[in-house]
């Protein structure tokens, strides 16, 4: 089972790509939403506000991935897929990539523009700094406070992460648990006497 997936920390230097005088400027960028997404194209469109192509692709998701690509008038599949490409090659998710074309008066034909669109896309990869990520589900522990030294200890045991609790009478405990382990570790908390476990 694939529980991991590929992001960016932080947006990409801009990078430049030239070809018979047309410049391509790659830009990697971490997203999150298509809202986010319009408003990022929104900026740089207005940086380079004297390109003729402002050309992209994105994929949003971990498991179940949405993604689009834009030639932005150039020929058809000529940019938006090459870059889309590149986004596959690489394995990330959560990611805008960017490609802002000025003209330089020579026609590229299909055949240059590919490659034109990939390498710049590439280079905005190759200059990005991508954090590798588990898949974490998050699950909620109940118990009686005098359950609380036993609880604790399963969760030690097992390394989990507790990323919020309620240590009251009654105690609530929220653990996150990366997918593949989901469950064992439930199973481990399910037969232990006293002890509820529930997906979030």
């Amino acid at each position: 089972m694939k529980d991991t997936y590929k992001m960016l920390t932080k947006p990409s230097e801009e990078v430049l790509f030239k070809d018979r005088n047309s410049k391509f400027f790659g830009l990697a960028f971490p997203v999150k939403t298509e809202g986010e997404i319009e408003s990022i194209l929104e900026k740089v469109k207005n940086n380079h506000y004297k390109a003729r192509h402002w050309c992209y692709a994105w994929q949003l998701g971990k498991e179940e991935f949405q993604y689009r690509v834009n030639d932005d008038g150039e020929p058809s599949n000529s940019a938006g897929m090459p870059i889309y490409g590149q986004i596959q090659s690489f394995e990330v998710t959560n990611i805008l990539i960017v490609v802002v074309r000025y003209f330089g008066g020579v026609k590229l034909g299909v055949g240059g523009l590919i490659n034109a669109y990939r390498t710049a896309a590439q280079m905005a990869l190759e200059n990005s700094e991508i954090l590798k990520r588990t898949i974490d589900e998050v699950f909620i522990i109940k118990f009686d406070y005098p359950e609380m030294n036993k609880v604790m200890t399963m969760i030690k045991q097992n390394n989990l992460n507790v990323i919020d609790q309620k240590l009251e009478l009654n105690c609530k405990i929220f653990i996150s648990v990366r997918k593949k382990d989901t469950a064992s570790i439930f199973e481990k908390f399910n037969t232990t006497y006293k002890i509820e476990i529930s997906k979030l």
